[in-house]
């Protein structure tokens, strides 16, 4: 008795897939890439709140990262004049430093890059955030464990030809890493990097120290 009971549980269960895989397979194209994403939206903001750093808003999404998203979710590539005009859109929202120094301190870039704390709900608002740099490159040749989502910064500034902070400011590698760091969208639409500077995820000075790890000619980057 058993046996029948189970094997018509299987044979329920196995009917009731294929129903459910039929309808995913006949859902229109063009209906799922216009409702995809708010779906999406309406579950996530459904299964957050507000607690400490973190706030909803968070999942307010800007044109950029909307267009991102619905390319990602869908599938449907963005077309090369369209992340142009988003990476010019961005690339104007970059400030340069109030003072006009770039640099600060490579010591403490180096520990705000290794540190990853800030913006989860066990952290106090208005604290200061870390970079979390680790998390996507390699920063130095003493690193025994390092993330690969993005491309090694290892001797970042010695390949790029920076000698001397001072002499080499004018360089366009100053402002281009400057822009990065502040909006990486400047330089590629749908990046991933957080943008430090544009959501305020870092100051300036926190910003200038990343610089100088980057750049700074002694620098674990660099040597």
């Amino acid at each position: 008795m058993r046996s029948v009971f189970f094997k018509s549980i299987s044979f329920f269960l196995a009917l009731f897939s294929l129903c459910l895989l039929s309808a995913c397979v006949s859902v229109q194209p063009e209906f799922a890439a216009k409702d995809l994403e708010r779906w999406t939206q309406d579950v996530l903001k459904g299964s957050f709140r507000d607690e400490k750093a973190v706030k909803v808003k968070i999942l307010e999404q800007d044109a950029s990262n909307a267009e991102c998203s619905t390319s990602q979710a869908t599938g449907l590539a963005l077309s090369d004049q369209r992340k142009q005009e988003i990476e010019a859109q961005n690339l104007k929202t970059v400030q340069a430093p109030k003072d006009g120094q770039y640099f600060g301190d490579y010591k403490l870039g180096e520990a705000l890059a290794q540190d990853g704390r800030g913006l989860t709900w066990s952290d106090a608002a208005g604290q200061s955030n870390g970079g979390q740099c680790y998390n996507c490159h390699q920063l130095s040749a003493q690193e025994l464990s390092y993330g690969t989502l993005g491309p090694s910064l290892y001797q970042y500034g010695k390949t790029r030809g920076v000698a001397d902070l001072g002499s080499d400011a004018s360089k366009p590698v100053i402002q281009y890493t400057w822009a990065k760091l502040w909006n990486a969208k400047s330089f590629n639409a749908c990046s991933a990097m957080p943008r430090y500077g544009h959501h305020g995820i870092l100051n300036e000075g926190q910003i200038k120290h990343l610089m100088s790890l980057l750049l700074d000619p002694q620098s674990p980057v660099n040597r």
